[in-house]
């Protein structure tokens, strides 16, 4: 009878090992980081950047990554209620799983973790003049994950200090799903790569990205 209590708590151990070899924390695969998204939490130092009408609120679609390991971001953010969406091209740097680009500010995000059918935690800096603020966002491939990766991701919000009031998730408001795969919604699309914003088909109103927030200009 022992032994065979052994051999369980044996299994059981070796069970768990095996599912968090999942979970990767270092050397990327980054082309596994490719296809489709969902933005489930976000959480800031700075409240108002996850806050309705902020260009920070974003929901994410896709990512498609390069052979040069560079990163091509498709999201959605939403302004005055419409969902619109935005391409955006992500530098790779020499650090793997590090990313530069020019959004609201100079923005420098990198790869916490990721198990690459299943969810994937960015860190993400961004330096807009003498403001700087930090957030954590967690994508998944389905539209909701389990409670204990949520709690998971408050427990890293705590080690980054951004406190517990400062996590939106996302799950519960309107993240543009709709407008998933369809350019019917909003016509407009961004590629957001000087600071100043190309625009790509047909663009209804001007974009401010300079303050991290999104205004219709008639």
């Amino acid at each position: 009878m022992k032994l065979l209590l052994l051999c369980l708590g044996l299994t059981l151990v070796c069970a768990h090992d095996e599912g968090n070899h999942d979970v990767v924390t270092s050397n990327f695969d980054i082309p596994k980081i490719s296809g489709e998204w969902y933005t489930i939490l976000l959480a800031s130092d700075d409240k108002e950047r996850i806050e309705e009408n902020s260009v920070m609120r974003s929901f994410m679609e896709s990512i498609q990554a390069w052979d040069d390991s560079s990163l091509t971001l498709k999201f959605h953010v939403k302004v005055n209620g419409e969902c619109t969406e935005i391409s955006l091209f992500c530098d790779s740097t020499k650090e793997n799983g590090v990313y530069n680009v020019i959004y609201a500010g100079f923005v420098t995000f990198r790869i916490i973790e990721v198990v690459y059918n299943d969810y994937i935690i960015f860190h993400l800096i961004n330096f807009n003049n003498k403001n700087t603020f930090e957030m954590l966002i967690l994508l998944a491939r389905n539209p909701d994950v389990s409670p204990k990766l949520k709690e998971r991701f408050e427990e890293l919000c705590q080690e980054y200090g951004i406190a517990e009031e400062n996590i939106l998730d996302v799950t519960k408001v309107d993240r543009c799903l709709q407008a998933r795969g369809s350019h019917d919604a909003q016509a407009s699309r961004l590629v957001m790569s000087d600071g100043q914003g190309v625009a790509r088909g047909t663009l209804p109103f001007k974009t401010i990205t300079g303050f991290g927030r999104l205004q219709r200009i008639q």
